[in-house]
């Protein structure tokens, strides 16, 4: 062999040379004798590109996503250390509200402020969502999963976050200020902004609202009756949830004209904070539950959509 190798031959000629010699040597006879005893044995063939099920993806894929959400200090993390520290400084500026006229407009501020400012830190885990879409493009054009499989993990591994951001500073907030008492009211004021970080929707815009009291002061604040709609349920739900049931003591200019002794929450949601009463506060919590699942099924469509017409 070293001979032909040594000879003047082509390129083309040695290769043939080779291969003439594998076939015929006894390392090619063993591994075909190899191949037949597989080949006898009657092994389940696999099947070429098989994914697991849709549940077995999504567990995989919530597990991993959680991981990543737990591990990445920017996703909720940061916003938990920011919402602690607003809540105990508003829980120290409205200690102890109390239940005084002075205290509607209180109660009011804190309300809309609260739920504005969560309303604009949600979009602090944009960044670590834009991450995770570049992974999910990428694993997808190895058809790795599904879109579904995606959207309904990235829901679940993102819910105990969400609610962790809305009890840890909501407690904090609900301890200081004193607002009104009940598991149900409490679980609603928590569950309001919860939902409105879940559904966020970064283009939506607030107007602005003059107030009017009925003794003649003003407050300049953002209008529980928005035009946004998720924002609109949200603030009304808050506002119907802290007022609803409560009477106030009519302020002096009231007093001395004649006027009730007594303020009611529900005249004050309708006169002042001109809050639609035509519907319970649940109602609105149920409608904040139906745009986090439309905005989600949305998400879905796009992600469908864009990787059908996207080319090839």
């Amino acid at each position: 062999m070293d001979q032909v190798f040594h000879a003047n031959k082509t390129t083309e000629e040695a290769i043939s040379f080779l291969v003439r010699s594998y076939k015929s040597s006894h390392t090619c006879q063993q591994i075909h004798r190899h191949v037949a005893e597989i080949c006898i044995e009657n092994r389940e063939e696999l099947q070429k590109g098989s994914q697991a099920n849709f549940i077995s993806q999504c567990l995989i894929l919530t597990r991993r996503s959680f991981v990543n959400m737990y591990r990445d200090l920017g996703y909720y993390w940061l916003r938990l250390a920011i919402y602690i520290a607003l809540c105990s400084g508003l829980g120290s500026v409205f200690y102890d509200i109390g239940s005084g006229y002075s205290s509607i407009q209180a109660r009011g501020s804190l309300l809309m402020f609260t739920a504005s400012f969560l309303t604009i830190m949600a979009i602090g885990g944009f960044p670590s969502f834009v991450e995770d879409m570049k992974v999910f493009q990428r694993e997808r054009l190895n058809g790795h999963y599904r879109p579904a499989a995606f959207v309904v993990s990235n829901t679940i591994s993102s819910a105990p976050f969400l609610l962790a951001i809305s009890l840890i500073p909501g407690a904090i907030t609900y301890s200081l200020v004193g607002l009104q008492q009940g598991c149900a009211h409490y679980l609603l004021r928590l569950d309001s902004p919860c939902l409105n970080d879940a559904g966020r929707n970064p283009n939506a815009d607030c107007r602005k609202h003059h107030a009017k009291f009925p003794d003649g002061s003003d407050n300049r604040s953002r209008d529980p009756g928005v035009d946004d709609t998720k924002r609109r349920y949200a603030y009304q739900g808050l506002f119907k949830n802290e007022f609803e049931g409560l009477t106030f003591p009519a302020g002096q200019v009231l007093q001395g004209g004649g006027g009730a002794a007594c303020i009611k929450g529900e005249e004050i949601l309708r006169n002042i904070w001109q809050v639609e009463m035509g519907y319970s506060k649940w109602m609105d919590l149920a409608m904040l539950f139906a745009m986090v699942a439309f905005y989600r099924l949305m998400l879905l469509i796009v992600l469908g959509t864009v990787e059908k017409f996207k080319p090839s």
